[in-house]
């Protein structure tokens, strides 16, 4: 029991694999060392480890290369990660260790990795612990709940590029800058910068405030977006004046009209004065 505790508190993967062994040509194929993490819940990550080969030995240490294969199981891009691999010998002493790292992972992509280590001793086991965090999870692996706000509500959120749904939002957002982006129709496309430290307490809100459309927007068919000022409108063509210029577009091009609220100055009419008559 008191074995198991110690593993779930470190939060580390231990398995017993023949490290370094010439490998017969009659062989079957290369083994491999599968590894979930976390290796309870849901996993985020499938580390795969090819047999260690050895390079060179000098003075008694060893040194070492295993490819590895690193999967992302999330459904979530992960743009930082590093993990320090623990070599033991039979009596679970340590004999050396070495760190792996990747960045930007996206849901479902691997990316193979060439990792390195020098042991003093021949190794019969192999573990792997998160860096950066003692809990065991990797500080770019932690989301914090952020709520956004934007003035007006009802806008579209983007994060990093990814539609996060409609605001107010309550987004899970992974430690490091961000940018949140906001559209809504009738107003102006807005984004601004946002960055998470790893000990930002749960929480937070952010407020983004929208500002009006300074033009009519003519919207396209092929997904163009011209902006600019209708100055009229037929059954036929739709005439905008963009920069000075007119441009006149086919009805049919055109998929949606967006006009801004103008506001009409009346000029006071002049009164000219009565000229006196003469007797």
């Amino acid at each position: 029991m008191m074995g198991r505790c110690l593993l779930a508190s470190a939060l580390c993967l231990t398995m017993l694999v023949a490290f370094v062994a010439a490998k017969d040509k009659k062989d079957k194929a290369e083994p491999l060392i599968v590894m979930l993490w976390p290796d309870h819940g849901n996993p985020v990550l499938k580390v795969t480890f090819e047999r260690f080969n050895q390079l060179a030995s000098y003075n008694g240490q060893l040194s070492l290369e295993s490819h590895v294969l690193v999967e992302n199981l999330s459904g979530k891009r992960i743009p930082q990660a590093s993990f320090t691999v623990y070599l033991t010998d039979k009596d679970k002493v340590r004999v050396g260790n070495g760190m792996l790292g990747f960045n930007d992972l996206e849901p479902g992509q691997q990316v193979k990795l060439a990792f390195q280590v020098f042991s003093t001793g021949v190794p019969t086991g192999l573990s792997l612990v998160a860096r950066d965090d003692a809990s065991g999870i990797p500080t770019s692996l932690k989301t914090v709940p952020l709520k956004i706000i934007s003035v007006p509500p009802g806008a579209t959120l983007k994060v990093d590029g990814r539609d996060e749904g409609i605001t107010p939002a309550t987004v899970g957002i992974t430690i490091g800058k961000h940018i949140l982006a906001f559209s809504k129709d009738g107003y102006a496309s807005g984004n601004t910068p946002v960055e998470i430290k790893p000990d930002e307490a749960p929480g937070g809100s952010i407020t983004f405030e929208l500002g009006g459309l300074s033009h009519d927007n003519l919207e396209l068919r092929d997904g163009t977006v011209v902006q600019g000022d209708v100055m009229s409108l037929s059954m036929s063509a739709v005439v905008v004046r963009v920069e000075g210029k007119d441009q006149t577009y086919d009805r049919n091009q055109v998929q949606k009209i967006l006009l801004v609220q103008r506001e009409t100055v009346h000029q006071p009419v002049a009164v000219q004065p009565a000229s006196p008559q003469t007797k």
